[in-house]
């Protein structure tokens, strides 16, 4: 996609480490949406990898994520992990209606999608590095062996902040008062 877009919707992508809630927050922050004001969407993403209870998304296989993108289906799409993600074009359809969105993505996609929605916000989930361990290893995705948890763990170590962020969330006690937070940053662009 190229070409400058200027919805009347805003577009807030949510980065963080792996097991830092990025997930959790946005399910919290859907729960408490307000009915009386403009709306959020939070589009699932698809991934190549099973499914599991610990995300919401749309398990593809890597042949199946292939087509998709050769048919000109997602928006945004990254590498990592062994794992390809795609964001769903639908995400431009709900922002051109002036629907807010909100969406998990790596940070490798933040420059790609400020060149396309310059306005757009980015919000960092931050939690310290010994509570991305503890959620990574509780949620039993990976083993801790697996190439990709160690690789999980090291981006982690190495991505504690994330500089020119718009907004931080500091999500390492209770997620109720994370949401909150969260909730009240969203709401300010009503």
């Amino acid at each position: 996609m190229s070409g400058i877009l200027k919805p009347t919707g805003r577009l807030f992508l949510i980065v963080g480490n792996s097991g830092s809630g990025k997930d959790s927050l946005l399910t919290e922050v859907l729960a408490r949406w307000p009915a009386s004001v403009k709306p959020i969407r939070i589009p699932q993403r698809y991934i190549t990898r099973p499914a599991h209870d610990s995300e919401q998304y749309i398990s593809v296989t890597a042949r199946e994520f292939g087509d998709l993108k050769r048919k000109n289906k997602f928006w945004l799409t990254w590498h990592v992990y062994n794992t390809d993600y795609g964001v769903p074009t639908i995400v431009l359809d709900w922002l051109s209606r002036g629907q807010h969105v909100a969406v998990n993505v790596s940070r490798e996609v933040i420059p790609l999608a400020s060149r396309i929605i310059p306005d757009l916000k980015v919000i960092f989930v931050s939690v310290p590095l010994e509570i991305t361990l503890q959620r990574m290893r509780s949620r039993c995705r990976e083993a801790e062996n697996e190439q990709s948890f160690q690789q999980r763990l090291q981006r982690a170590k190495e991505n504690q902040n994330l500089k020119g962020a718009d907004f931080i969330v500091d999500n390492s006690g209770s997620l109720d008062v994370s949401a909150n937070k969260l909730l009240s940053y969203l709401l300010s662009f009503r």
